[in-house]
């Protein structure tokens, strides 16, 4: 990065009055797509910032040009979001100064990785993050099975709410690789984790854990994360349920793991569910053969060795 570049851009902690800049570059990110969630989220993310997370600002003297935020999911793993650069801005290489900053702030909470999330169809955010020194890490898809009361899976299956027994599916599934043992994080939206045998015990205890279970032993595991409230494209509001992570053995045990979310999801009330599911032929293709429903694209994870020079 050139020094003028360095002296013409300062980061720091974003502030509530920075609130007017960041809607306004923010505001039409991805006009094709739909809004973006940042105008939504900035006021709650600068208010609470603490020990766990912290909001970064790209500063110009004049007006702020970028924003991020950095997020300790656990011990050693820090995650990167909401990485924006007003488009005025962009292609003067001043991007990797927002991210040194949440991988110095990351290392000085005692992360050794950090990970991001980009859409599948953003080129120039799967650009910018292997650019400033994110690798490929894993990918996944929505699966969306519509809440039913009434779902059936195959009878010789069964659904047992036991973490141990959840864990021991976790180990031995498909797809567990290809998600690099990772799940959503349980305290932060649309983050991945690592999925621990701690984890599905605290989450048992907090929200729900099913496996499925037949005569030859653990076939499949989901656990919810959540159910939550949000804002649709038009405005009204809708509930959904969240599941960490989908994995199964064969079809049948995709077919039992749905139908029980399907009816945990319908006890809840909610309108929507979704699983992350690996991004596989077996799995994505498991979810349509058994009607289970799922989004259109996926997505990627990539993540940065903090422990590097």
């Amino acid at each position: 990065m050139s020094d003028a570049v360095s002296d013409r851009f300062q980061v720091r902690q974003a502030h509530a009055d920075d609130r007017e800049a960041v809607v306004a570059f923010t505001t039409d990110t991805w006009p094709e797509r739909g809004s973006d969630y940042l105008p939504r989220v900035f006021d709650e993310w600068v208010a609470t910032d603490g020990p766990t997370q912290r909001t970064f600002v790209l500063e110009t003297g004049e007006t702020v040009a970028g924003i991020c935020q950095a997020v300790l999911l656990s011990e050693r793993e820090a995650w990167a979001q909401g990485m924006r650069v007003a488009p005025n801005y962009r292609g003067e290489g001043v991007s990797p100064k927002l991210t040194d900053a949440v991988f110095d702030w990351a290392r000085a909470q005692g992360a050794t990785v950090c990970r991001n999330m980009v859409f599948s169809w953003n080129a120039a955010g799967l650009g910018q993050s292997r650019a400033v020194g994110f690798d490929p890490c894993a990918e996944f898809r929505w699966a969306e099975p519509v809440p039913d009361a009434d779902a059936a899976g195959p009878d010789d299956l069964r659904v047992v709410e036991d973490p141990d027994v959840a864990w021991t599916a976790w180990q031995r599934a498909p797809g567990r690789e290809q998600l690099a043992g990772l799940a959503l994080a349980s305290d932060e939206s649309w983050a991945l984790a690592e999925l621990t045998r701690g984890r599905l015990r605290d989450v048992a205890a907090a929200e729900r854990v099913l496996a499925v279970v037949g005569g030859d032993g653990v076939r499949g595991m989901t656990f919810r994360v959540r159910d939550d409230e949000r804002e649709t494209e038009d405005g009204d509001r809708e509930r959904f349920a969240e599941y960490g992570v989908g994995v199964w053995t064969d079809t049948d045990a995709a077919r039992a793991l749905f139908a029980a979310v399907a009816r945990d999801a319908a006890a809840l009330g909610v309108d929507r569910t979704r699983i992350l599911i690996p991004e596989t032929a077996r799995h994505v293709s498991d979810a349509a053969y058994t009607r289970a429903g799922f989004n259109d694209e996926p997505d990627f994870v990539l993540e940065a060795d903090l422990t590097a020079a």
